[in-house]
């Protein structure tokens, strides 16, 4: 099981931050701003994209990981062999995905995926 850093980062912000979030990162430092994709909305972090999504349902802001593997159903089986939780209610992927999500034991979502998994 090959597993790398992916490039993404999201940042599942309240939306009663939203925008203040989305105004410190762009107006404060004054990161690239990432907005053909939208509703999302993000930013050139350096090598990664630090995608800030609204979460309407969060009470406080999470950060979200991904990791890359060339046989997501090997990694993510590996992983559960391990005790790893799998937690692929947190968001629906959609059909056809390759790859799905984990949780590390402080509860940090890490998504694992094929790079070319959209």
């Amino acid at each position: 099981m090959a597993i790398t850093g992916g490039i993404n980062i999201a940042m599942k912000v309240p939306s009663h931050q939203y925008a203040a979030v989305i105004a410190f990162y762009r107006d404060t430092v004054g990161l690239e701003a990432i907005e053909d994709k939208a509703p999302a909305m993000g930013f050139i972090l350096g090598p990664n994209r630090l995608w800030i999504d609204e979460a309407p349902n969060f009470s406080q802001a999470e950060v979200w990981l991904e990791l890359f593997t060339d046989d997501h159903e090997a990694a993510l089986g590996g992983f559960a062999e391990k005790g790893v939780v799998r937690c692929d209610a947190v968001e629906d992927l959609g059909e056809g995905f390759r790859g799905g999500w984990i949780m590390n034991p402080a509860n940090i979502v890490h998504m694992v995926r094929t790079p070319d998994a959209w």
